[in-house]
Parts: structure tokens; sequence; C-alpha cells
């Protein structure tokens, strides 16, 4: 192969490069952010759905109490939280992800981030949150659940609190932890109380001003 044709910028290596300058953006960009909550959920919610519009009203409900409302920046329950923190004139920020079938940011974003890659993603959230409130969604709800449990589990994060939004959405997930992992061991009764399931916004905020205070 000719060494002059040869793309050095697809080359592994090359990669870090781009890996780098996804953390020192978001670092950079997101550094003045000290009171956020993360809010996650399935992108394919319409805003005829329950869950959109108790998402709605739980960012707003943050938003007015000066919390940061953050979110992966798509559609569905992304756009609902984003436009409860926006209607409540609250900081609402959108951690995009570069992905071949195309996200496009939801309009209620005032502060866009954009990453190619889903684990400079994920630290961001981690970072700057301090509460997750995990909304009903698929498989992308479910890794960002699942890797906070695991940080929070295994002490690579401090605890923080990991909210279930949704009861009658996790009910069934929730017996299969107990009836499943809890009872073959997998698991620790103590890592029970890694997250709380709260269906009403004034518990949630309640909840997660009183795990701090």
């Amino acid at each position: 192969m000719n060494v002059l044709k040869q793309d050095f910028t697809k080359e592994d290596p090359w990669r870090i490069f781009r890996i780098m300058s996804e953390f020192v953006d978001g670092f950079e960009e997101l550094s003045d952010v000290k009171n956020a909550i993360c809010i996650f959920g399935s992108a394919r919610s319409k805003p005829s759905n329950r869950y959109y519009k108790l998402a709605v009203k739980t960012a707003y409900l943050f938003a007015k109490n000066k919390y940061a409302v953050i979110t992966g920046a798509g559609p569905g329950i992304m756009e609902a939280a984003n436009k409860g923190a926006l209607n409540a004139k609250g900081e609402s920020i959108g951690l995009n992800i570069l992905i071949p079938t195309k996200q496009k940011p939801n309009k209620y974003v005032n502060r866009l981030l954009e990453f190619s890659y889903f684990f400079s993603r994920k630290v961001m959230f981690a970072k700057y949150s301090k509460a997750f409130l995990v909304f009903p969604g698929g498989f992308g709800t479910l890794d960002e659940l699942f890797e906070g449990l695991a940080l929070v589990q295994t002490r690579r994060l401090d605890p923080f609190p990991i909210i279930l939004v949704g009861s009658d959405y996790w009910k069934g997930m929730m017996r299969w932890i107990k009836e499943v992992l809890l009872k073959s061991g997998a698991i620790n009764h103590e890592d029970m109380d890694v997250f709380k399931v709260i269906d009403d916004p004034q518990e949630m905020f309640d909840y997660v001003e009183g795990y701090y205070k």
C-alpha cells in the first residue's frame, strides 16, 4: 500500500484524538453546571403519551427550582424534558449522539453538545447530574440506567438518586430483579437501595432535595 494514499485519520490511534476532543469539549462546555438532573426515556414517546406529559411536568418543576435539565437531546421523553425546562425558563441541555440513524436535536434544547461516542457522552451525564430520572424506554434507556446502577454499586461513583419513573412500566423488571437477581445471589439486599421507584414529580423533587440535605 502506498503510505501517502493511506488515510491515517481512520486508524485507531488517530481516533484517540477525536475521543480526547469530546471529553475536553464536554468538560469545558459544562464546567459551570453545578445543579442539574438528567432525564432519560424513550425517543418514541409521542406528546399524547402520559409519560411524555409527566416528563414535561417533572422537568418544569425541577427547572423552576433552579435545576438544569440534561437529556440526550432527541425526541420523545427527551424532547418532553427539554420542553418542560424551557417552559420554566430554565437551562435545557441536550447531549446529542451522532449515529447512522441520525438523531436530530429537539427544538427545546438551548444548550447543545454533540458526541460521536456513547461512552464519552455517558461520562457527561454522570459527571454533571445530581440525579438520574429514568422514564419508560427501550434498550438505550436500559443501558443508561444499568450503567448508573453499576457505577454506584461498584463505588466508581458516589451514591446519588436514581429514580425509576412509572411503576406500572417497571413492575415486571422489578419483579425479575427481586425474584431472579436477588434470590440467586447475583446482587445483595443493599443493592436494592441504590434506586427508588417514584411516580409523582413533587415526590421526586423532594427525594432529590432531601438526599443532599
